[in-house]
C-alpha cells in the first residue's frame, strides 16, 4: 500500500480507496456470545431427584474492534447430553461459543440423583446438585468480568430433590425435601432489536414433591415423574432439566445450543463474506448477523 500524508480532498480519498491505496477504518461492533447449555442429571431406580443442567456462559459488550479484510471465526456451542442413568455422574457440559477472542464457556452438567448422587459440574454457569448433601457447580468458570454466569443449587443433607442449574443472572435455587430447586433466570438482550432472554438454568428433578422449573431464557423443567424432564431451548444456551424419581430409571433433559450475534451501524458496508448461513437483518440503524451454527465473517 502506498503511504500518504497531508490533507486530501474527498475525491482524492475515493480515488485512492478505489485503487486499494487508502486504508479502511476499523469497525466497532456489538456482540452477544452464548455458549451451549448443559445436560441435566439422570437417575437409576429407587433414587432421588437429579440436578438441573446449567446455562451456557453469557457475554456481551459494545465497541469490539474488527479489521476490514480479516476473517473472524464464529463457533456456536452445542448443548450437552443428559447423564447416563446408572452411574453417579453428571450431565455433559455444553460446548463453548466463540467470536474472535471472546469465549463463553459451556454450562456445567447437573448431578445424577443416584445414591450418593453427585455434585454439579462447573462451567459458564454451574450445574445443580443431585443426591443428599451435595453441592452445585461453580459458575463464571473460567472467570470473566463481567461474570458470564452463576452457581448451581445445592441439596441440603437428608434432602431428596435436585438443585437447579445456574443461569446468566441468578443462582440455581437449592433442593429441599418436597421441592426441587428452580433453574436460575437468564438475561435479556435487545441486540437484535427485540428483547430476547438467553441462558436460563434447568430445574431440578423431584423425588416426591414439586419439580423445579427452568429459568427464563430456555431453561428446561425438571422431572416430577418418569421421563418428563425437558430439554433446554435451542439457540438460547438453556440448561436441561434434572430427572424426576417416579418409576424406573429416568433421564434428564439435554442442554440447548448457543448463539452468536454481531451488529454494527448500518452506515458501514455489509460483510463481504460469511459462512455458516447467518441470519442477516438491517433494522433500527444496525446490520445484524445471527449465527445459529458455526461459521465465519469477513468485512
Amino acid at each position: 500500500m502506498a503511504q500518504y500524508s497531508g490533507i486530501f480532498t474527498t475525491t482524492q480519498q475515493m480515488q485512492a480507496k478505489a485503487a486499494s491505496n487508502w486504508p479502511s477504518p476499523p469497525i466497532l461492533v456489538d456482540y452477544l456470545v452464548v455458549a451451549g447449555g448443559a445436560g441435566g442429571g439422570s437417575r437409576a431406580s429407587s433414587a432421588g431427584g437429579a440436578g438441573g443442567g446449567a446455562a451456557g456462559g453469557y457475554r456481551t459488550a459494545s465497541g469490539f474492534v474488527v479489521t476490514v479484510g480479516t476473517s473472524y471465526t464464529v463457533t456456536v456451542g452445542a448443548g450437552g447430553s443428559a447423564a447416563a442413568q446408572t452411574v453417579n455422574g453428571v450431565g455433559s457440559s455444553g460446548s463453548d461459543s466463540v467470536f474472535s477472542t471472546i469465549t463463553s464457556a459451556g454450562g456445567g452438567g447437573g448431578g445424577n440423583g443416584n445414591s450418593p448422587g453427585a455434585n454439579g459440574a462447573s462451567g459458564g454457569s454451574g450445574g445443580g446438585a443431585g443426591g443428599s448433601g451435595n453441592t452445585g457447580g461453580s459458575g463464571n468458570t473460567p472467570s470473566t468480568s463481567p461474570s458470564q454466569g452463576n452457581n448451581g443449587g445445592n441439596i441440603s443433607p437428608g434432602g431428596n430433590d435436585g438443585g437447579g442449574g445456574g443461569g446468566a443472572s441468578a443462582t440455581g435455587s437449592n433442593g429441599v425435601n418436597g421441592k426441587a430447586g428452580n433453574g436460575g433466570n437468564g438475561t435479556a438482550s435487545s441486540i437484535t432489536g427485540s428483547s430476547v432472554t438467553y441462558a436460563g438454568g434447568g430445574g431440578g428433578g423431584s423425588y416426591s414433591g414439586t419439580r423445579g422449573t427452568g429459568g427464563t431464557g430456555g431453561g428446561g423443567n425438571g422431572g416430577s415423574g418418569a421421563g418428563d424432564a425437558t430439554s433446554g431451548g435451542a439457540n438460547t444456551g438453556g440448561g436441561g432439566g434434572g430427572a424426576g424419581s417416579t418409576g424406573s430409571a429416568n433421564s434428564g433433559g439435554s442442554g440447548g445450543s448457543g448463539v452468536v450475534i454481531i451488529r454494527y451501524p448500518s452506515n458501514y458496508d455489509s460483510a463481504t463474506s460469511t459462512t455458516g448461513s447467518p441470519i442477516f437483518t438491517n433494522t433500527g440503524g444496525y446490520k445484524i448477523y445471527t449465527f445459529n451454527s458455526s461459521g465465519s465473517i469477513t468485512w
